[in-house]
C-alpha cells in the first residue's frame, strides 16, 4: 500500500505543516494569527494533512510522526477556531430525534440547492466525474473515521454499530468493501483511483466535510458528535444514492459506477434503521448527556454538506470546474 504524496500548500499554516513533516523539524509556533478563516483553504488543508498521519500518511513522512507533541499541539490550536466556528454556525437547542427527523423529510420536486437533484436532471458526465473526484477524499475512506468511536460505545449501541460497519467493510469480502466499490466507480469515469489523489484538486469546502469527520473521531469527547454524523450520513445515503444511480444511467456511465450507488439504497436503507433504533437510541440510553453533541454531529454535517454543494453548483451553472485545477481533458472549463 502506497502512501500519498504532500500536498502543496495553500497559505503560511499549510506551508508550515508541509515543511515539518518533510524537515522532521516539527518544533512550530502553535499561535494562529486573529484573521484566519476557520472555513478556509490554508487552515484546512493543515487540518486534513496532520489528520491523514493517523490514516494511511504520506510519502518520506516517519510514521512516528503521527503521535508528536509538536504536530499535536498545532492540529489542536488548528481545530479550535474550526470547532468553534461550528459551534457558532449550527442551530442551537434541538433534541437528536428532532434533527434526524428533519432528515428525512424530502422536497416536493427539485431541490435547486442539492447537488444529486442536479445531477439526476441536469448533470453532465464532466460533472459527475467532478464530484466523484471530489468525494474521493471521503469514500475511499468511507468508513475509516466512524470505526474509532467503537471501543466508546456500550452494549446496544456498540452492536448496532459494529453490524454497519461490518456492510460497510464488505462483510468479510474485500471486492465489496464499499471504498473498493469506489475506486471502481473511478475507474469506470476514467479517474486515477489512487488514494488522496485529488487533494490539491480539492476546495476547503471538499475538505472540510471529511476533516469534520476526523474531528470528530478523533476525540473521545465527541463521541456523539461522531454518533450524529454517521447517523447524518446513513439517514441521508438512501435517496441521494437513487438519485446519483439514476443520473450516471442517463449519462451513460459504466456498471461499476452505478454499481457503488445502486448498493447504497439497499444497504442504507436498512442502516437506517439500526443507527436510529440502536446506534442512537443505545447511546442516548447509556449517555443521555450526549443528546446535545448527537443533535450537534447532524447538524454541523448538514452545514458542511450544504456549503460544499453550494459552491459546486455555483461553479458549474458557471460552466466552471468545481476543482482548483480543471482535469486532463476538461481544459475546456474555466476554473471559479
Amino acid at each position: 500500500m502506497t502512501a500519498p504524496a504532500l500536498p502543496q500548500p495553500r497559505g503560511d499554516l499549510s506551508a508550515a505543516v508541509i515543511a515539518a513533516l518533510t524537515s522532521g523539524d516539527t518544533a512550530l509556533d502553535s499561535t494562529l494569527p486573529a484573521t484566519v478563516d476557520p472555513y478556509g483553504d490554508d487552515l484546512q488543508l493543515a487540518l486534513y494533512v496532520l489528520y491523514e498521519l493517523h490514516y494511511r500518511g504520506f510519502a518520506g513522512v516517519p510514521d512516528e510522526l503521527e503521535w508528536d507533541p509538536g504536530l499535536l499541539a498545532l492540529r489542536r490550536a488548528l481545530e479550535r477556531p474550526f470547532l468553534a466556528a461550528l459551534r457558532r454556525d449550527v442551530p442551537p437547542g434541538t433534541s437528536a430525534e428532532e434533527a434526524l427527523d428533519a432528515l428525512l423529510v424530502e422536497p416536493v420536486g427539485h431541490d435547486d440547492s442539492s447537488v444529486s437533484h442536479h445531477l439526476q436532471r441536469d448533470g453532465e458526465l464532466w460533472q459527475l466525474t467532478e464530484y466523484a473526484a471530489l468525494r474521493s477524499l471521503y469514500h475511499l475512506k468511507e468508513a475509516d473515521p466512524h470505526a474509532w468511536v467503537i471501543p466508546r460505545l456500550n452494549g446496544r449501541a456498540k452492536a448496532g454499530m459494529v453490524a454497519v460497519e461490518f456492510d460497510e467493510f464488505g462483510a468479510g469480502r474485500p471486492a465489496e468493501i464499499h471504498a473498493r466499490l469506489y475506486a471502481d466507480l473511478m475507474a469506470d469515469l476514467g479517474l486515477d483511483t489512487t488514494y488522496g489523489h485529488y487533494l490539491d484538486q480539492a476546495p476547503a469546502v471538499a475538505l472540510a466535510t471529511v476533516n469534520l469527520m476526523s474531528l470528530f473521531g478523533l476525540h473521545r469527547a465527541l463521541r456523539g458528535a461522531l454518533v450524529g454524523h454517521f447517523a447524518t450520513v446513513e439517514v441521508t445515503s438512501s435517496p441521494g444514492s437513487r438519485r446519483m444511480a439514476a443520473a450516471l444511467r442517463r449519462t451513460g456511465a459504466g456498471a461499476a459506477a452505478q454499481r457503488f450507488y445502486d448498493e447504497h439504497v439497499e444497504a442504507d436503507a436498512v442502516h437506517e434503521q439500526v443507527v436510529r433504533r440502536d446506534v442512537v437510541g443505545g447511546l442516548l440510553a447509556d449517555e443521555p448527556h450526549l443528546e446535545a453533541d448527537i443533535a450537534f454531529g447532524v447538524h454541523a454535517t448538514g452545514l458542511l454538506e450544504d456549503r460544499f454543494g453550494a459552491q459546486v453548483l455555483k461553479a458549474w451553472r458557471q460552466q466552471h470546474s468545481a476543482l482548483r485545477t480543471p482535469p486532463r481533458g476538461r481544459t475546456e472549463r474555466k476554473s471559479p
